[in-house]
């Protein structure tokens, strides 16, 4: 699966991802935000600064939902679309499985993390690991990846769950390991609820 993952990389690396006059990725029809992973990190960290002790959990919930219900609605544009299909549809052999693996090879490809499914059992367990990603560098304590929780719980559920919209919320995503907390890479396990 490595070259079906570099060929994604360097052919998705290629595109121009700019919003249009209307904020949209006109690739993928959805709307886009051009903002430093370093304010979400920042937003991030002071809401769990802010939070009392009873209520961090509460707060942690919700940043990871907040990723989730992003990634849910735009990953489905991107795997639906015409860019999408060009390039990750022909090195299909493994059905949901490649689409899977097309969908993490983009999120390398835009920079959002370096990462990979290490493990996969259809429809049941996947494992992520993560070398790069937005949160790696943030401060505060602990596991903290929110986003690459909710995408990764996102991006499963839009695989192996029942046709978009009605598959939300089918698995959920616990982060294992984590580089902002010393550890030497991310990993993220999804299994169903």
């Amino acid at each position: 699966m490595t070259v079906m993952r570099d060929t994604v990389v360097k052919s998705l690396a290629k595109i121009n991802i700019q919003g249009d006059e209307n904020g949209l990725i006109p690739e993928y029809d959805v709307l886009v935000n051009q903002l430093p992973a370093a304010l979400l990190n920042l937003f991030s960290e002071r809401l769990m600064a802010a939070a009392p002790p009873e209520r961090k959990a509460t707060v942690a919930d919700g940043l990871v939902r907040a990723a989730y219900e992003c990634g849910y609605h735009t990953g489905c544009g991107i795997i639906t679309s015409e860019a999408f299909n060009d390039v990750v549809l022909p090195m299909v052999t493994e059905g949901e499985k490649d689409i899977l693996r097309g969908a993490f090879a983009a999120f390398t490809a835009w920079g959002w993390a370096k990462s990979g499914i290490v493990q996969l059992k259809d429809g049941e367990r996947m494992v992520i690991r993560a070398n790069d990603y937005y949160e790696a560098d943030s401060g505060g304590d602990g596991l903290r990846a929110y986003m690459l929780r909710g995408l990764c719980q996102a991006f499963f559920d839009l695989t192996y769950a029942d046709p978009y919209p009605n598959g939300m919320d089918t698995f959920v995503c616990q982060q294992t390991k984590g580089i902002e907390a010393g550890d030497p890479h991310g990993e993220f396990v999804v299994t169903k609820k």
